[in-house]
């Protein structure tokens, strides 16, 4: 890609945006894009029969978007940096609304893998969002508007559950795709209105062998994660995936610590403020994930286990919807704290309330209720930590690098989930009973992995101790710098 100087884009913007109107459309798309989740998830059982495939090959409709997304979130990030947030915000919300599309006219496996893939390529939009909260909204608004805005994540995750358990029980499957396609239009069309471009560009040439080699490493890193149960975590594909993750990342970590205008700048990532936030979301992101690998299982199991509380697919959804809204609900609360006491305290504040919550549920998981409980209690503590960790890398990068360095942070969470998933599975799959002729995870299993999620939440916290104190008037970062002087674009 040639180079592409520094530019202004104030003939691009409005004068005055309205605050209220960027927060709710940025709140928006980041639920939208969330929704992409959970989109499936009700119909993971009978996607081999829609699409005339095995089990295992249905999958990857799931693990396509996993890798895509991965990739994905870093790289869009940077482009955004140099060539426009809301440019690249806009190009994520096409390819949601493409794949979704193609998602809604397949019946068989190809093309759904290519939907999904598509899907994950928009994994991107909330720390772009956040990213331009930075760039346009008046420094009091962004501690509670960039809390909002990584909130959306957990909010469009547990309310597209039910809604996408309803579509799927009432309706054709396509219909979940035509929905999401709909609502990436509405996005779509909000951002081009109300949302400006950001004047804060970098510039500069992008770095396509960073940005290869970063793909190629992170996609055999998840894809052993992701696969290993399957494929046999002792086989040559996994262990030979895991040994070209270490080469290649490696490789590409002394090639960006050399090159000039790099993907990820190594050297920002090392700083204390933006290593232990890092740390601790992928802390954070394997402790929450943990409550959405359990819980539903514990509610659909059969009653007959003594422990499981054999509901439907639409009460799952019911009962983890309330966690979405608690989310949203103490995204201000996380805001003040933040500017109170600074983010180091409201993300301490959430690894304690996340652990408290898997504690809980270790003596409280035989009733409807205990279940809703404890998911409202991680949900508050998520929203805390989540509400806390861009203001955590704000505070200590440029405004330049601002969506590369979120994006990077959002990736963190990512490798956490899929971790997460990865232990879950195999500590269910060793403790086990057998009922019926059937094979289900015991309830000893499901206390361990929220022992684990618990411990998870403490490591959160452990890290967060290492981050460096700030005073309630430094918790603010600094205000975008003026615009550079430079040819206008036309």
């Amino acid at each position: 890609m040639s180079d592409a100087p520094a530019r202004s884009a104030g003939s691009m913007r409005p004068a005055r945006p309205n605050p209220n109107a960027v927060v709710a459309v940025l709140a928006l798309a980041g639920i939208t894009v969330s929704l992409m989740q959970t989109l499936v998830i009700p119909i993971v059982p009978e996607l081999p029969n829609y699409l005339n495939a095995s089990a295992s090959d249905a999958a990857w409709a799931v693990t396509a978007t996993l890798l895509a997304a991965a990739v994905a979130t870093p790289v869009a990030g940077r482009i955004g940096d140099m060539f426009g947030k809301r440019l690249m915000l806009l190009i994520s919300l096409v390819l949601l609304v493409a794949g979704s599309v193609v998602c809604a006219l397949s019946e068989t496996l190809v093309p759904m893998i290519v939907g999904r893939t598509l899907q994950g390529l928009a994994a991107a939009v909330v720390p772009l969002g956040i990213s331009i909260m930075r760039d346009e909204l008046p420094p009091e608004r962004l501690a509670g508007s960039t809390a909002l805005m990584s909130a959306s994540l957990g909010v469009g995750g547990a309310l597209g559950l039910p809604t996408a358990a309803f579509i799927a029980d009432h309706y054709d499957w396509h219909v979940l795709f035509w929905t999401s396609a709909a609502l990436g239009v509405v996005a779509f069309a909000l951002v081009m209105l109300l949302v400006p471009e950001s004047r804060v560009r970098s510039g500069g040439r992008f770095d396509a062998v960073g940005a290869a080699g970063l793909a190629v490493g992170l996609v055999s890193l998840l894809l052993a994660v992701s696969k290993g149960a399957d494929w046999g975590w002792a086989s040559g594909t996994t262990l030979g995936l895991f040994a070209l993750a270490v080469v290649v990342l490696v490789a590409w970590g002394f090639f960006e610590l050399r090159a000039g205008q790099p993907l990820v700048d190594l050297r920002t990532t090392v700083r204390r403020q933006v290593l232990f936030t890092n740390l601790a979301s992928i802390a954070f992101g394997f402790s929450m994930f943990a409550m959405s690998l359990v819980l539903p299982q514990l509610l659909q199991l059969p009653t007959q286990t003594g422990y499981g509380l054999g509901r439907s697919m639409m009460t799952v959804g019911l009962v983890m919807a309330p966690q979405g809204l608690v989310m949203m609900a103490f995204a201000p609360v996380s805001a003040a704290i933040t500017k109170a006491r600074g983010p180091k305290i409201t993300l301490m504040t959430g690894a304690v309330i996340v652990a408290a919550g898997y504690g809980l549920n270790i003596v409280l998981m035989s009733e409807v209720w205990h279940l809703v409980l404890v998911s409202c209690i991680i949900g508050a503590g998520v929203g805390f930590a989540y509400g806390a960790m861009p203001a955590l890398i704000m505070g200590a990068v440029p405004a330049s690098e601002t969506a590369a360095a979120n994006s990077l942070n959002t990736l963190m969470r990512s490798i956490g989930t899929s971790v997460a998933s990865a232990v879950a599975g195999v500590i269910l799959a060793q403790l086990t009973i057998s009922l019926g002729g059937h094979t289900l995870p015991s309830e000893n299993g499901f206390k361990v992995v929220m022992a684990i999620g618990a411990g998870a939440a403490v490591l959160a916290f452990v890290l967060a101790a290492f981050l460096p104190g700030r005073r309630p008037a430094d918790a603010a970062p600094d205000p975008a710098p003026a615009e550079p002087s430079a040819e206008p674009v036309g």
